[in-house]
């Protein structure tokens, strides 16, 4: 049996070692256009910036090693250029030599990838001071500008993973470093009521972000002397970063009929076989599934790329290994925070019709005795189940062990309920005793059950339309005399019991403290009282000033 892979980085490599150990008589052959293989593309930013001390440490493994190791036939410089699936023959081009020769396979893999979607303003312009961070050249590449031409500025196009990467390891430089985005905020796949932190960073950290703003025209020859922004501001850097939408390279695969499905991807079935018998297609080229709601999902990620290519591989050489689909769980670091997801955002949950609690929950990693800091974590939890639905975490320290608690608990379709009980670790330096993944479970559990969680958004909405409701601050007085949420009456903890008989049982009731945990108390103590409808705001009055923030923040940048 031939099994030629076209393409040989995460994915590609993945299937040929996994169909190497099933199987020793396989012939496999490995072709790609790039000169390296097997690299930590993720890593380029943090080669590019120093953090890692040279590129040769993200592509450990050659064409050589692979041959050693597992008799495979890895060819760089060699491009594929056409293929005829019914005579199951490719036409390959030596891109050293310019020789152009046939091979033949019995079983074909496309692990071809995908690449940036250029902004159409850039087409056709060669400038030798805008960059993509597409492979391990490429990084070099940009790495060696920086060194020469010693950079002041920089513009960067696109505010997801890589464009928050590569302005943190620029910034990290002395580089001077906008932002554009097209979207309202950055990590557009976070809910915003979540990513207004990353805002918060930026600010801290010196980037300047410009929201719904990108570039409409360049001016320049060889090099991108200025650009004209969508708002019509002119902007003039050293550095150019473009960053923007990630495409897969479907181009080969389709000129032979294979499907693509709704998300732009190669479709293809639990084995990563496509429409075409004995052709295949992994990583960043192929499309997902979710775990949760079962329909497409183009998330391109390393981790889905390995777990993609040794599934085929095994596939192919008569395993048992089946794609059970993604959560789209992923995590970056940008400056002094740590960003995470995995499952559905609230915006996700509600499109696929879902009745969700919502819960924010700010709780530290460890106690403060420990320098323990606080982490922000939004649960979504489906109210008919009560089956975690997703989670978003952002702060400083802690956030990669929870976020994989909840990614593991999510692919197993834990309830809120399970939360509590799970025996998590637990010594001072790592954790506190009552784990704000435990916490979550338990908060959920009562807004689920019996004490109903209210969102900031919801309490603004209810504000703006001057809705008669009791708002009730359960702070110290001196906490209540700094601040306030608009129309909230102080009543502390510690007195509402006593106080609660002066209020109306039957009037919409709103409780809130600093986080939510007092806050939880109190609603206790009403319901208990008999009131009617009271709720908690969740993340309490910490959480509704970042959200008023923002909304300042957005009618000033209006005016």
């Amino acid at each position: 049996m031939k099994i030629i892979i076209i393409g040989s980085v995460a994915s590609g490599t993945s299937v040929a070692t996994k169909a190497r150990r099933n199987s020793e008589s396989a012939m496999i052959t490995l072709y790609d256009k790039d000169t390296d293989i097997s690299y930590a593309v993720c890593g380029i930013p943090y080669a590019i910036g120093g953090e890692v001390g040279d590129f040769d440490e993200l592509t450990p493994r050659d064409a050589q090693w692979f041959k050693a190791r597992h008799n495979v036939d890895v060819h760089t410089s060699h491009e594929v250029l056409r293929i005829d699936h019914t005579a199951k023959t490719v036409w390959v081009k030596n891109l050293l030599t310019g020789e152009i020769f046939e091979d033949h396979y019995d079983l074909l893999v496309f692990a071809t990838g995908a690449r940036y979607q250029t902004p159409e303003v850039f087409l056709g312009h060669d400038f030798d001071n805008v960059f993509q961070v597409r492979n391990i050249q490429s990084g070099k590449v940009i790495k060696s500008y920086i060194a020469t031409h010693q950079p002041k500025t920089a513009v960067i196009v696109g505010a997801g993973y890589i464009g928050l990467e590569m302005a943190e390891q620029l910034k990290a430089q002395g580089i001077d470093v906008t932002v554009l985005q097209r979207g309202q905020h950055p990590m557009p796949h976070l809910d915003w009521d979540m990513s207004i932190r990353i805002e918060d960073e930026m600010r801290k950290q010196g980037i300047h972000f410009r929201p719904e703003e990108t570039i409409a025209e360049v001016s320049g020859t060889t090099r991108l002397e200025s650009a004209v922004t969508t708002k019509g501001e002119v902007l003039e850097a050293d550095l150019y970063i473009i960053a923007t939408r990630v495409l897969p390279n479907t181009a080969l695969a389709t000129s032979i009929g294979v499907d693509l499905g709704e998300t732009g991807a190669i479709v293809t079935d639990s084995t990563m076989q496509t429409n075409l018998e004995g052709v295949y297609a992994v990583g960043d080229v192929a499309e997902s599934f979710h775990v949760i709601t079962g329909k497409p999902i183009y998330r391109p990620m390393a981790t889905t790329a390995n777990k993609m290519g040794r599934i085929a591989g095994d596939a192919m050489t008569g395993g048992t290994l089946r794609f059970q689909g993604i959560l789209g769980t992923g995590i970056l670091r940008f400056f002094d925070l740590t960003i995470a997801q995995t499952g559905l955002t609230e915006k996700e949950a509600l499109g696929e019709g879902y009745d969700v609690a919502v819960l924010f929950n700010i709780k530290p990693d460890k106690p403060a005795y420990m320098a323990g800091q606080e982490m922000v974590i939004k649960a979504i939890a489906d109210k008919q189940t009560h089956r975690i639905l997703g989670v978003q975490i952002i702060g400083p320290q802690g956030v990669d062990k929870r976020i994989d608690v909840f990614a593991s608990t999510i692919t197993l379709g834990v309830k809120a309920e399970d939360l509590f009980h799970m025996d998590l670790a637990y010594a001072p330096p790592f954790s506190t005793t009552k784990d704000a993944v435990a916490y979550t479970g338990m908060a959920l559990t009562n807004a689920l059950n019996t004490a109903p969680l209210m969102t900031a958004q919801e309490l603004l909405a209810l504000q703006a339309k001057q809705t008669d409701m009791t708002i009730i601050d359960t702070r110290t007085a001196e906490s209540y005399a700094e601040g306030h949420i608009p129309e909230a009456v102080h009543i502390p903890l510690t007195a509402l019991r006593e106080e609660s008989a002066k209020l109306d049982k039957a009037k919409l009731t709103i409780v809130y403290c600093y986080k939510g945990v007092a806050g939880n108390a109190a609603q206790n103590i009403l319901r208990h009282e008999g009131f009617k409808a009271v709720y908690n705001l969740t993340g309490g009055k910490d959480h509704y000033q970042e959200i008023v923030k923002q909304g300042k923040r957005d009618d000033q940048e209006l005016k």
